[in-house]
């Protein structure tokens, strides 16, 4: 059953394929701050999905995220997601993660359940 509480945590290793110098957001060899973002909403989207209609998966549509420490290559992420809020078909989140020192962002995520067909019969 689909209820607040629900949480998940996905986890990466920093490389040379999620460093901000590989994903055009910076020019150093630290973890990207869009990595992150997909690490969290990752972790969003796999806390939910186990309890959605048949059919229906979860799309993200707001993501308000702090990235207020850098980790190097070599570094372990663990993102996390807590589900907050029902809202009919919309889902928020408390997103945060962390590395072997600490916290390293954190923020709020909202989904959207939608049925897959009818979604992708749009593009």
């Amino acid at each position: 059953m689909l209820k607040e509480g629900l949480s998940f945590s996905s986890e990466t290793i920093v490389d040379n394929n999620n460093i901000a110098s590989a994903l055009g957001s910076g020019d150093l060899a630290v973890f990207a701050t869009p990595a992150m973002i997909a690490l969290m909403e990752n972790a969003a989207m796999k806390a939910v999905a186990a309890y959605l209609p048949e059919g229906s998966t979860t799309v993200g549509s707001e993501m308000n995220t702090t990235h207020i420490k850098p980790s190097g290559t070599g570094s372990t992420i663990v993102a996390t997601a807590v589900l907050t809020e029902i809202d009919r078909r919309k889902l928020t989140f408390s997103v945060s993660a962390k590395d072997n020192t600490g916290i390293i962002g954190e923020g709020t995520h909202v989904r959207f359940i939608v049925d897959k067909e009818k979604f992708m019969s749009k593009l």
